[in-house]
């Protein structure tokens, strides 16, 4: 693959990796998505949960709702000033397999001795929830030995190549 003076090879593949990290990467963000996800919508709630600075959690929650992840509407406690709730978009609902595919790693290599602190079950049936890779079609579950990586239509030297330069 070749790289540009100056550019990293993930801004030369245009790395969607990076570009959400950029979103969601930092701590109290995933942190945020988790108390969301578990219910939590007010401010006070949130805070409370993650025992974070308000003025982190305003600039995590901010950058939140300017992504499209979660929304933001105004409640009204009768006798109280109006102030924001957060949910979940249906891009920030996209999300779920992300964090629970790091509640599995976390349970599998670093939850405490006594067993990991949630349990994630269906409603349906009660029955565990985990995420797997799965081929599309088959829904045949793929390990990372089993897959290759390739440049997609959104890399650099494909558009270069398309727009003559």
């Amino acid at each position: 693959m070749h790289v540009a003076m100056g550019q990293t090879e993930a801004e030369a593949t245009r790395c969607s990796i990076e570009r959400t990290l950029a979103i969601v990467g930092e701590k109290w963000s995933l942190l945020v998505l988790r108390e969301v996800f578990y219910g939590a919508e007010r401010f006070d709630d949130i805070q409370r949960a993650l025992g974070c600075s308000r003025d982190i959690l305003s600039r995590r929650l901010s950058t939140l709702v300017e992504a499209g992840i979660l929304t933001r509407a105004n409640y009204r406690v009768p006798g109280e000033r109006t102030r924001p709730a957060y949910g979940l978009t249906e891009q920030g609902k996209e999300l779920f397999p992300v964090l629970l595919a790091l509640m599995q790693w976390g349970d599998k290599y670093v939850a405490p001795p006594e067993g990991p602190s949630v349990l994630v079950r269906a409603k349906s049936d009660d029955r565990p929830v985990r995420v797997e890779v799965t081929t599309d079609g088959s829904h045949r579950t793929v390990s990372a030995d089993e897959v290759t990586f390739a440049p997609g239509p959104g890399h650099a030297e494909r558009l270069a190549t398309s727009s003559g330069i």
